[in-house]
């Protein structure tokens, strides 16, 4: 059988760490044998600064700890994923972490996982929707 890639955004990793709606197909992919996961190094950083704001830098340094347990592949951005995700977000209205998500599954011919209706205009990109509550 072969390998199912999927990226994660943060829409969807903030949605597994509070269980909100869409936690449990975040969480079945994650359990699947057959599935690898990556996020970028850039919505890591996206899903720190949002968890600090709402709830506080202890709560932002203990989402780390966990992250660093989940099945997930951090990567670290390079010139190219850089340059094709500025290309991403000069040609869409999406965000340029959204960028680096997209890039990315571009590049490992991957799905994203996201509940982030920003997505939907990027053609070239397959999505896994979350469900909504």
């Amino acid at each position: 059988m072969s390998e199912k890639r999927y990226v994660l955004d943060s829409f969807a990793v903030l949605a597994y760490l509070q269980d909100e709606p869409g936690a449990q197909l975040v969480e079945n992919i994650l359990a699947d044998k057959e599935s690898v996961v990556f996020l970028c190094a850039i919505n890591l950083g996206e899903v720190y600064y949002i968890t600090h704001r709402e709830r506080g830098e202890a709560e932002a340094e203990r989402v780390l700890l966990v992250m660093e347990q989940l099945p997930i592949k951090e990567v670290l951005p390079d010139r190219a994923l850089i340059l094709q995700a500025a290309r991403i977000k000069a040609e869409y209205t999406v965000s340029y972490a959204d960028a680096f998500v997209a890039a990315l599954a571009e590049r490992l011919a991957a799905t994203v996982v996201t509940g982030d209706p920003e997505f939907e205009q990027l053609p070239s990109v397959a999505i896994k929707w979350l469900p909504q509550a």
